[in-house]
Parts: structure tokens; sequence; C-alpha cells
């Protein structure tokens, strides 16, 4: 796989998922464009990458900013190829006990952030003849644990967006719903010291999943660049879980 002369937009990409894509998205030869409100570790990110890695500070949830982010890749690139909608946040608390205001936030984020980028990004691409949205969907869209409404809301809003943009665009762009499990990130180790014991929660995670292990970001970016490549060219619309096996044992463990 190789993404010479590609631009690759990543979103949230200062950290975590996004990091570990953009990673192997560099290593394969792509323009990769951070995006995240993270400016000091997003930008020193970029640099320890190289010259071919920029850092945009922008809040996917702002229209405004969006728009001016892309329009700035396209200056600089002169198109889009790759957009990696991994911006997200989590919250853990059932419908009761979310306020209409962190509702709106995680929705802000992870849904309208993604239709956003998608919506700037994507005439450029069919402008340029072709191109990709990945969305980083959960694999808690399919098998949900209690007190995550709100982001499980939000994750599973990313495979239904990514089919429309799937339908509505083909054949010049493509798009797929990335469904990871639990992955060794820092938004997931700093839910972890929500609770009383983050060692034990942390513990509980790795038990959920076959493999006997989180994820690893690379493991979840390896993944994206191969859908994003030639090599993933006929896969269209669909979500993709990557989970070590978490969904298939919560799902039995439901039936025991």
């Amino acid at each position: 796989m190789s993404f010479e002369d590609k631009t690759i937009i990543i979103t949230g990409g200062a950290k975590g998922i996004g990091a570990g894509c953009a990673e192997i998205f560099y290593r394969q030869n792509g323009n990769v464009v951070v995006l995240d409100l993270d400016e000091e570790t997003g930008q020193a990110f970029c640099n320890d990458l190289g010259d071919r890695a920029r850092f945009i500070k922008c809040d996917v949830s702002r229209k405004q900013q969006v728009k001016q982010a892309i329009g700035q890749v396209v200056s600089a690139f002169g198109g889009v190829d790759v957009l990696v909608n991994n911006a997200g946040i989590l919250q853990y608390s059932k419908v009761t006990d979310t306020s209409e205001e962190d509702w709106d936030r995680i929705l802000d984020v992870n849904v309208k952030g993604a239709f956003l980028c998608a919506k700037y990004a994507i005439p450029h691409m069919v402008a340029g003849g072709s191109g990709i949205v990945v969305n980083m969907s959960s694999v808690q869209a399919f098998v949900t644990q209690t007190n995550v409404a709100p982001y499980v809301t939000s994750k599973s809003a990313l495979i239904g967006l990514t089919r429309s943009i799937a339908v509505d665009y083909a054949p010049e762009v493509r798009s797929v719903a990335i469904c990871p499990g639990g992955v060794d990130t820092p938004l997931n180790r700093a839910a972890f010291q929500q609770s009383p014991n983050p060692s034990k929660v942390r513990q509980e995670t790795i038990d959920l999943h076959l493999v006997e292990r989180m994820a690893q970001p690379g493991d979840i970016g390896e993944l994206v660049a191969f859908v994003a490549s030639d090599k993933g060219s006929f896969i269209n619309g669909q979500p993709i879980r990557i989970d070590g096996g978490m969904g298939i044992k919560i799902a039995g463990s439901k039936t025991d």
C-alpha cells in the first residue's frame, strides 16, 4: 500500500486512534493533515512525523472552522483523497442521567463533526475523481454495554451516515465505518480514571475481548489504511468490526 501524492485528513489525530492512523499513512508516503483542538500536542506530533505532516487546530462541531480547515488543506495539497472522521468524546451515563447539554455536546462532536467534515471534503473528492470517507464507529453500535447511551447513539448514527455517503456519491467516493472494540487510548484511560477502581475497570475491559488484550491504536490504523487503499477498493458502505472478539463475547454472555 502506498499513499504517495495522496492527502489524508484525520480528525482527532493528535493522539489515540487518530495518531495511530496518521503514523501509518505517513509511513506509506501520504500527506497527513491532523485536525484537533489540542494544538500543543497536535503540533508536536506533526513535527515529529515529518515535513509531509501538518496540524490545523479545528473544532469539528463548528461549521466555519471545518470549512476553513478543508480549504487550507486543498490550497496546500490540491485536494482531499482520504477523510478519517475519528474525533470523538465519551461519557458514561444512562438516558435519565444525561443532561441535554452533555447529549448535545457528544452528538455535536461525534456525529455533526463527521457530517461537517464530509460535507466540505466530498466535493473535492468528486472533483478529483475518487476518495473515501472513513467513519470511526464502535462495536458498541451492535452490542451495547450499560451506561453509555449518548456514546452508543452517536456511534450507531455513524453507520447510517456511512451508508448514505456510499449510495449518494458512488462510484467516485466510497465510505466505510470502522468499529473497534476496546482500544488503549488516552480517551479510554481517562474514562477508567472516572471509576473508583481504574485498574479493576481496565482489567474488566480487557476480559471482554477473546484475544485477552485491548487493541493498540496502530491495530486500528492498519485496517483504516487498508480500506482506504486500492487493495480495499471493493469495500463500500459497510461497517467493519475490529474488536478482538468483544462483540461475540458480549452477545454470548447475554444468552448464557
